[in-house]
């Protein structure tokens, strides 16, 4: 089942309500509806992360946190998928974005120079913001959107089989006990 895979590498709450970094938010932390594994609680969790994860603003993690107060599912789960976003993969999910949204508001995409510089881009920030911001919304939205779908569908089928597999195991069982 999903739940024993999760949980092998999820941090236990207990774990991080001792560390003196986070004793502030021990409350917080320590509710349990951000702990539970369930269907529900993944997928939202899953949806959370990833939506905070394409937005190209600061303090992702503080946003895929709040959310997954505000909605009740898996915390660790929402903050770690905020690091699909790291420092290798940012320019390309962020050009990606920023693509779809030239693409959306029908607008030519500015080609960068041989040498980009902090002056290049300060320049041209004003051009791109508003097809990197509609374009980061707009898959933020519909990838948050399939991931939620896939994860309840995912889990769904594993249960199912789990299911199947146990029925198929006890017909096996009573099958080789030998009547009397």
């Amino acid at each position: 089942m999903p739940r024993r895979l999760l949980q092998r590498y999820l941090p236990h709450p207990d774990a991080l309500r001792r560390r003196r970094s986070l004793r502030v938010v021990g409350h917080l932390i320590g509710n349990p509806s951000l702990w539970v594994l369930t269907r529900r609680s993944v997928a939202t969790a899953f949806s959370v992360g990833l939506f905070s994860a394409l937005l190209p603003i600061p303090f992702q993690m503080l946003l895929a946190a709040f959310g997954a107060w505000l909605f009740r599912c898996n915390l660790p789960l929402s903050i770690g998928l905020v690091w699909i976003t790291n420092p290798l993969t940012m320019p390309l999910i962020f050009f990606g974005n920023y693509r779809l949204g030239a693409w959306l508001l029908d607008t030519p995409v500015r080609e960068a120079p041989d040498r980009i510089s902090t002056h290049w881009i300060a320049e041209q920030l004003v051009d791109i913001l508003p097809a990197l911001a509609l374009g980061s919304l707009v898959a933020a939205v519909v990838i948050a959107a399939l991931a939620h779908l896939t994860i309840r569908l995912v889990w769904r089928w594993q249960v199912s089989r789990s299911w199947k597999e146990r029925t198929r195991r006890r017909r096996r069982l009573r099958q080789a006990v030998p009547k009397e």
